[in-house]
């Protein structure tokens, strides 16, 4: 058993309109991220299953080419593999779990979200 608290882990800033903190288990990956109105995440897509929880604010979603907006207290699923893209219409708060954990993040792969 592990206790994690927010408050105590170190933000990662990735770029001025986007920054993470994160938790690692052995088999999944939660990670809350702060995003500024207007900040894209470009096209990618993970070998994760993904849930996306907007905390506060909205998103837009672009998965497989279909639109689907995201707002505070409504959860999305991606499945893994799946082509996906996000832009904040709102300052936004968001939780995302993934399943497997994200080894692409721990070995510094995730160029993707530093372009946002």
């Amino acid at each position: 058993m592990t206790l994690h608290k927010w408050s105590e882990i170190e933000e990662e800033k990735l770029t001025d309109s986007i920054s993470r903190k994160y938790i690692m288990g052995d088999r999944v990956t939660m990670a809350m991220f702060t995003l500024k109105k207007g900040c894209t995440v470009q096209t990618h897509s993970h070998e994760n299953e993904q849930m996306s929880t907007v905390l506060s604010g909205a998103m837009k979603f672009v998965v497989e080419g279909q639109e689907v907006f995201v707002r505070s207290g409504e959860t999305l699923r991606i499945p893994p593999m799946t082509p996906h893209s996000a832009v904040a219409l709102e300052d936004t708060e968001n939780l995302d779990v993934f399943a497997p954990v994200r080894s692409d993040w721990l070995e510094g792969n995730d160029d993707y979200l530093k372009k946002a």
